[in-house]
């Protein structure tokens, strides 16, 4: 796709704001600014991720590991209330009286996320997925989006991707900012392919980071619950509960696969290796090692 074909794409649902693409129904830039003086406890836990590397998955993990009545199944509350997106308050949630410890979620770069956190003040997980499989995962959820500007095609919405003229912009530009800028935030980096290789360990890492410390039983009824195969099967975990104004069921589902390596089952050849080229010119100088086939976490 040229140049003057990308800068046409026109998708009426989002609005572009400091180099990022956010959905235009459900936040603005008055939000997204204010968020720079949102106050900061230093028991709040904030979920970063790029979109589609696993975001609702540890959300899960992380308001079970921080939350008794999640594993007890005493507290009837969805992903989107356990874990709210500051950028994109869906359910008009009051963040100053939420108890602690405070779990938000957020797809922001760092440029733009809380002033505070820069003090490491908080804890920040930033987990991060192979960007081919982020690729296709992220196609996936453009088609069920009802609101979203459709790609004319797989190979239109790989140039997109590359672009960063997607919602939450260059995965390249995000991971790099974080892991560039680590040292100024209290922050845990955790793979996706990891969590997939060893959900226990995984487990036990976060609740060392967070400073939690649950016996075996409760560390088993975590990695349980926090299966994708109960996931899929949990009204709570699964994003079902979105209405259908927002996702259409009848195009798939918002947990869709959930394996590392899928992008193989449609990339080509000559496609793969385009995005090969892309990704070390912009990520060479980063000395990072990334899963991109399940057989490497074996």
């Amino acid at each position: 796709m040229s140049l003057e074909e990308l800068n046409d794409y026109a998708n009426p649902n989002v609005f572009q704001y400091k180099g990022i693409y956010f959905h235009n129904e459900y936040t603005t830039p008055e939000m997204i600014d204010s968020l720079e003086h949102l106050e900061i406890r230093d028991s709040d836990v904030f979920l970063v991720t790029f979109p589609k590397s696993g975001t609702v998955w540890t959300q899960q993990v992380l308001s079970l590991i921080l939350n008794e009545g999640h594993r007890n199944g005493v507290e009837a509350l969805n992903n989107i209330d356990r874990a709210p997106w500051i950028e994109y308050n869906l359910n008009n949630v009051n963040f100053d009286t939420r108890p602690d410890p405070r779990l938000f979620s957020s797809h922001l770069p760092y440029h733009l996320m809380p002033r505070d956190l820069r003090n490491r003040r908080g804890k920040i997980v930033y987990v991060y997925r192979n960007p081919k499989d982020v690729l296709v995962s992220f196609y996936h959820y453009y088609k069920l989006m009802v609101k979203m500007q459709q790609p004319n095609s797989w190979e239109h919405f790989i140039d997109l991707f590359i672009a960063g003229k997607v919602v939450g912009g260059s995965w390249f530009d995000h991971f790099r900012g974080w892991y560039i800028n680590k040292q100024e935030f209290n922050v845990l980096f955790m793979t996706y392919e990891e969590m997939k290789k060893d959900l226990r360990s995984a487990v036990m890492k976060m609740c060392s980071f967070l400073g939690k410390t649950l016996d075996d039983e409760a560390v088993d009824t975590v990695v349980e619950k926090a299966t994708f195969k109960n996931m899929r099967h949990d009204p709570l975990a699964n994003y079902t509960f979105l209405p259908q104004d927002i996702i259409d069921p009848s195009k798939g589902s918002f947990l869709r696969k959930g394996t590392i390596g899928d992008w193989k089952n449609i990339m080509t050849v000559a496609q793969s290796e385009m995005f090969d080229q892309v990704f070390e010119e912009k990520m060479k100088d980063l000395k990072i090692k990334f899963t991109w086939d399940i057989d490497e976490t074996n």
